[in-house]
C-alpha cells in the first residue's frame, strides 16, 4: 500500500478539515499561513495535497471531486504535483541524508517566491516536517511569511508540537488533527479493504497509533514476510533489533521506537519497580534523541535495551 502523500488520490477522515479550509478559500478568507499539526501518519500531508489540487485544478479537465474527496489521476495538476514539477508549487522537506531543514533550503524557497509567475493562479509553499527546522531556518522563514508576495500560501506540516517555536506557531492558523483509536482502525480498514485486527496480534496495537503507522507496519511485515499474528510485542521488537531492520530505514526505525515506548507503557502498568523502569525509560528516550541529534551509534543503544529489558 503506497502512502506517499502526493500520490494518494483519496483522503480518509479529513473531510471536515478539507471543507473548513476550502470554505475559507472560497470566501476569500483563507489566511496565507496554515499549520496542520498532529501525529505522524495521520494524513496531514495528503490533506495538503488535496487542498492544493482542489485550487489548482479549477478550470482544468478532470478537476477535483469535492463530493467524494477524490483527485482524478488524469488531472494535469495531479500529475505535475506527483513529480514536483508544478510551476505554482514548491516543496520544502527534510532531506534523507540530513538531520535538519537547513537555511539554504529556505533561501531557495524565498528565491522561488520572488520569481514572476506564468499565470495568475495562487502559489503554494508546502513545508513538511517543520519540527526539523533549525534556528536559522526558522528566522529566515519568519521574514518571508511576515510579508509574503501576493497570492502565495504557506502550508506547514508538523508532527511534534513540542519542537515548534512559539514565534512560528503564533503567525499561523492552526488545525490540530487527531483520531481516536476507533477512527484510526476504521480509516485503516477502508484503505486496506479488510479488518486489520484479523491480521495483527492485538498486543502490537497502541491506542495512540495513527493510520499511517499501522499501515507502515503492515507494509513492513509484507516486505519481510512476517506474519504479525505470530509475534507479540517482545518477540517483534527482538526480531527487528536482531536483524537490524531499522538501519537506514527511517520508517522501520520509527516503528521500533513506537514499539519500545509501548513496551515501557505496558511494563509500567504491571511493574513493582516503577521508579527504576521510569528512570530507564527517560534515559533511553534521551539517548534516542541524542543519536538523532549527534548521529551517534544506534545499534548499541537498541542492544542495550534488548539485553536489559527483553
Amino acid at each position: 500500500m503506497n502512502l506517499k502523500p502526493s500520490e494518494n488520490n483519496k483522503i480518509h477522515g479529513m473531510e471536515n478539515f478539507f471543507n473548513e479550509i476550502i470554505g475559507l478559500y472560497n470566501h476569500k478568507k483563507m489566511p496565507n499561513k496554515i499549520l496542520l499539526s498532529g501525529k505522524r501518519g495521520s494524513g496531514k500531508s495528503t490533506l495538503a495535497y488535496h487542498l492544493i489540487n482542489y485550487i489548482l485544478s479549477k478550470g482544468e479537465e478532470f478537476k477535483y471531486d469535492s463530493v467524494n474527496f477524490t483527485i482524478n489521476p488524469e488531472n494535469k495538476s495531479f500529475k505535475l504535483l506527483q513529480n514536483n514539477f508544478h510551476p505554482n508549487f514548491y516543496l520544502v522537506d527534510l532531506l534523507t541524508e540530513k538531520k535538519n531543514i537547513d537555511v539554504a533550503q529556505i533561501r531557495e524557497m524565498i528565491m522561488y517566491t520572488n520569481m514572476s509567475t506564468f499565470n495568475n493562479q495562487a502559489r503554494f509553499i508546502l513545508i513538511d516536517n517543520i519540527e526539523h527546522l533549525n534556528k536559522n531556518s526558522v528566522n529566515a522563514l519568519l521574514k518571508i511569511i511576515e510579508e509574503p508576495n501576493n497570492n502565495v500560501f504557506f502550508i506547514l506540516i508538523n508532527n511534534n508540537e513540542k519542537n515548534i517555536l512559539p514565534t512560528l506557531k503564533s503567525r499561523c492558523l492552526i488545525f490540530k488533527i487527531n483520531f481516536t483509536f476507533e477512527e484510526s482502525m476504521n480509516i485503516c480498514n477502508k484503505i486496506l479493504n479488510e479488518n486489520i485486527l484479523d491480521n495483527i496480534n492485538y498486543d502490537l496495537i497502541n491506542y495512540y497509533n495513527s493510520p499511517g503507522e499501522i499501515i507502515n507496519l503492515i507494509n513492513f511485515s509484507k516486505e519481510k514476510l512476517i506474519n504479525l499474528n505470530d509475534y507479540n510485542l517482545t518477540t517483534l521488537i527482538s526480531l527487528i533489533i536482531e536483524n537490524n531492520y531499522y538501519k537506514k530505514d527511517r520508517l522501520v526505525k520509527n516503528l521500533l521506537i513506537n514499539f519500545i515506548e509501548l513496551f515501557f507503557l505496558k511494563e509500567y502498568k504491571h511493574s513493582d519497580r516503577k521508579n527504576s523502569l521510569l528512570n530507564f525509560y527517560h534515559k533511553f528516550i534521551k539517548k534516542i534523541n541524542n543519536t538523532e541529534k549527534f548521529n551517534l551509534d544506534e545499534e548499541s543503544l537498541f542492544l542495550e535495551f534488548k539485553s536489559e529489558l527483553l
